[in-house]
């Protein structure tokens, strides 16, 4: 369970603080630019649903979060389920978490805890992030793969070179925050030492902050509440965290090739989780990612291998302890390991093909040690040498027929192979001994034939417009926490829920693969000069058969009458195959509306999202599904400043899950001031996030757990949804030199 490599922890920022004071900067005025020699453009469609952040907006978003999942909140069709305060995990069109595929420069990272507590955003901190662009739906199978909702592909700042032999260029960068609910603070550092040839990084980052408060007028009330203790001041228990990521950089380049390794790391000492009914108490991760991009007469060649070791640790925090509880440690240790091959070539003015195998391999232990003299004297083994494998091959044919049409066809082939060992409960009484035996008798090996195509026809009548139609058919197979857990104990199954709605669930062994079928069609239409005027429209709809959706447990101890027919409370639950139905709309779009040399440019953007989501085989709603919503803004830019003005409106959520008992949430409308000043050695940003400190229940925060007894119901009334932040100032500075 050791970690195969490591690196000793880098130094803190402080010490960076001073190595940067010492840089030669004199020579930072030397123009660098960023590699664009092995930089191909050959590929003409830009894929239906793709969207790309512009890097205004994300620089203007970072001040107020160190979630980079919330970096993707405007983006039409995406909203994000709550978790901790640097951990939401992404939804497309419905369809969350492993249901994405969810790329951090290039690497496919896996999720190592029970409660998906340390997700692939996660691990890179927001003022780091260069680029995100988002495959909704429709996904080339080139950057698809084990997933039905879509990709999210976060990229850092691409490497930068000197122009010349004889330029030697040293830049650095300082920054910091403070965000007045939660008192959350932070620092990030970077530097960069290039060459013509030869480019070095370092990027660094901390923050932390306490619990945050919600809106006026918070209330620990509901449907189902009984009472039971519960903090002052509208604060919001066990949301408090504290992270620190770093990374090392090196790039090499020749002619039109390039060779970059990075090393990154992660030292997250706490961070809570109002949602769940555990904290994480630790969390240790290294990454290596080697990658090689070069471009040959034939076309262009990429080659990428990553690895990445965590160990990861939960218990109840001081929210829960306060109340004398006993503490229950539960532990993961996991290794990823990733390698891809992919070639592009043009056959033809007409004809641009692109092939490549890929391959990931997946090693997960996950234990419970004694906990306070009451379980044991064993270790629990909720997945011991849980295995997922993946090996996939794929190809893409794009064709520019004429000027108007374009169409892009690709078939990808995948296995995914799943397995794990043998188990054991605390002790070798019934309640364990009896669910351990059953599932130790039984064949654990998994094998998945999956099969993903897609279809896209674009038609571009005019320059300004273009019409596109897509077809896909995806699969994903069950991850390892669907497939494993094996107790039917109630306390066991409540420490098993990556969805944050405080049921409890278990495994399914013989889980199949979803398939989802997706029929897409999007229209774009702006004006010559795009920056006038724009308007995008997406409907969708997509039909899964083997949908993992969840049924009451009736199996050994989370079985029973009550467990079964309960319309109120907290249910154990269990993995199985349904079928279910999406479909929605998505409307964005931009206006010009004036410009002056006094007062500047005026900007109006909107955004609208809706998807419905149907269980088929039983009549109820699929879980957290985000009702409609809006966000409309208005944006001033004179000069170096640029301030917005925005509401966000978001609908109440009627439709919920009857088998999980899902509780309703209110409509609610938001605003936001933010302002900005930019020149090319400094950035300022100011804000206010919720101005009139509104109450309101996030419709995907889930169940709040975050204080009280968190291995029984007591003190954790039922029906109360974890509440969105209060008012909150934030100011934001960044030194570039």
């Amino acid at each position: 369970m050791n970690t195969s490599f490591s690196l000793n922890r880098p130094f803190r920022l402080t010490a960076l603080a001073t190595l940067l004071t010492s840089l030669p900067f004199a020579v930072a005025s030397q123009e660098v630019t960023v590699l664009s020699e092995v930089t191909v453009t050959a590929s003409k469609i830009s894929p239906l649903g793709a969207t790309e952040t512009p890097h205004a907006h994300l620089a203007s978003q970072r001040a107020a979060t160190s979630d980079s999942a919330r970096l993707l909140q405007d983006i039409p069709g995406l909203s994000l389920y709550g978790a901790g305060g640097v951990s939401s995990l992404p939804a497309i069109h419905g369809l969350a978490d492993d249901r994405l595929r969810i790329q951090v420069d290039g690497m496919d990272l896996v999720a190592a805890c029970p409660n998906h507590m340390n997700s692939a955003l996660s691990y890179i901190d927001p003022t780091r992030v260069g680029s995100i662009t988002v495959f909704a739906g429709i996904t080339p199978v080139s950057v698809g793969g084990d997933s039905l909702g879509g990709t999210i592909a976060v990229n850092s700042a691409p490497p930068e070179f000197a122009q010349s032999a004889d330029q030697v260029t040293a830049k650095g960068l300082l920054g910091t925050f403070y965000r007045s609910n939660g008192g959350a603070s932070g620092l990030n550092a970077g530097a960069t030492l290039v060459g013509q040839n030869l480019s070095l990084t370092y990027s660094g980052a901390s923050a932390k902050a306490s619990n945050y408060s919600a809106g006026a007028d918070f209330k620990a009330a509901g449907p189902g509440t009984t009472g039971g203790p519960w903090l002052a001041a509208n604060e919001v228990a066990s949301s408090h965290y504290t992270t620190e990521n770093h990374d090392l950089g090196i790039a090499l380049r020749r002619d039109k090739h390039m060779l970059q390794l990075n090393i990154g790391t992660q030292n997250l000492p706490f961070e809570g989780f109002p949602n769940q009914r555990m904290d994480m108490t630790g969390n240790q991760s290294t990454q290596l990612n080697l990658r090689y991009t070069g471009q040959f007469d034939w076309g262009k060649l990429i080659a990428r291998a990553y690895g990445q070791n965590t160990e990861h640790f939960m218990n109840m925090g001081p929210d829960r302890f306060s109340y004398g509880l006993l503490g229950m440690p539960m532990n993961t240790s996991a290794k990823t390991r990733g390698v891809l091959l992919q070639a592009e070539t043009a056959l033809s003015e007409r004809d641009i093909v692109k092939a490549g195998l890929e391959s990931q391999t997946y090693t997960l232990y996950d234990w419970w040690p004694q906990a306070g003299g009451v379980m044991g004297p064993r270790t629990f083994w909720n997945v011991d040498y849980g295995t997922r494998d993946r090996l996939g091959a794929f190809a893409e044919w794009e064709a520019q027929w004429n000027p108007q049409w374009l169409s892009l066809i690709g078939l990808r082939s995948e296995t995914v192979k799943s397995d794990a060992g043998p188990v054991q409960g605390y002790n070798a009484q019934a309640i364990w001994a009896t669910d351990a035996a059953s599932f130790n008798a039984q064949n654990r090996q998994r094998t998945d034939n999956n099969l993903d195509f897609t279809a896209l026809a674009r038609y571009t009548p005019e320059d300004r417009r273009s019409f596109e139609l897509g077809l896909a058919r995806k699969t994903h197979s069950p991850n390892l926490y669907q497939r494993y857990p094996w107790s039917t104990q109630p306390m066991a199954t409540l420490m098993n829920n990556f969805v944050g709605d405080g049921n409890g669930y278990v495994g399914n062994l013989n889980l199949k693969p979803e398939v989802a079928h997706t029929l897409s069609a999007s229209g774009d239409w702006h004006a010559a000069d795009t920056t006038q005027w724009g308007f995008k429209a997406t409907g969708y709809v997509t039909w899964v058969q083997d949908f993992i959706d969840a049924q009451r447990c009736a199996i050994g101890q989370c079985g029973g009458a009550a467990n079964l027919s309960a319309t109120s409370g907290f249910v154990n639950l269990q993995y199985v195959n349904q079928s279910a139905r999406l479909y929605g709309l998505d409307l964005s779009g931009h206006l010009l509306l004036g410009s002056s040399a006094d007062w500047g440019r005026f900007k109006g953007t909107g955004v609208l999202s809706y998807v419905n989501g149907s269980n088929q085989t039983t009549g109820d709603n699929l879980h957290n599904i985000m009702p409609i919503n809006t966000t409309l803004a208005l944006q001033q830019s004179l000069g170096a400043w640029t301030h917005t003005a925005e509401v966000q409106l978001v609908a109440a959520k009627t439709r919920v899950s009857q088998v999980r008992n899902e509780v309703p949430t209110a409509g609610y409308s938001l605003f936001n001031l933010r302002s900005s000043y930019e020149t090319k050695q400094l950035r300022l940003d100011l804000g206010i996030e919720n101005l009139f400190n509104r109450f309101y229940a996030m419709p995907l925060g889930g169940a709040y757990l975050g204080q009280g007894a968190s291995m029984t119901s007591l003190g954790i009334p039922w029906g109360v949804v974890v509440p969105g932040l209060g008012r909150s100032i934030h100011v934001a500075l960044s030194l570039r030199f």
